[in-house]
């Protein structure tokens, strides 16, 4: 029996930008939650019985800076796998489970960084 697909919370401000992050999770087949906004994202993070098994998430949103998002997520679920998107090439600093992928990034530099990251 085959396991039931990971779910990936994707927090974009740009519509556009997170309609092409989510096509491409989607076709790797992962299960997609969106966010437009950090208030959104905490949201689904807040609710006890969604699973989220990775957050990826802009640096740069609305209402919240998303290494602020990322703090306050951890307090809500301390293992969660947390990736950043930045459009910065200098190295953001980022805690322990947390990665960052460049802007703009690949289809494939996408899918094998979330991969990398998600428990086997």
């Amino acid at each position: 029996m085959s396991h039931s697909p990971s779910t990936i919370l994707v927090v974009e401000d740009d519509a556009i930008v997170r309609m092409l992050i989510v096509d491409v999770l989607e076709e790797l087949e992962f299960q997609v939650l969106e966010a437009a906004d950090a208030g959104e994202a905490l949201a689904f993070v807040k609710s006890t019985n969604q699973v989220i098994d990775l957050m990826m998430t802009d640096v740069g949103l609305p209402d919240m800076d998303g290494k602020a998002l990322a703090t306050k997520v951890r307090e809500l679920r301390p293992t969660l796998p947390i990736l950043f998107a930045s459009g910065y090439a200098e190295n953001i600093d980022v805690p322990a489970g947390m990665q960052v992928i460049a802007k703009p990034f690949s289809i494939d530099q996408l899918r094998d960084k979330v991969k990398a990251m998600l428990p086997a």
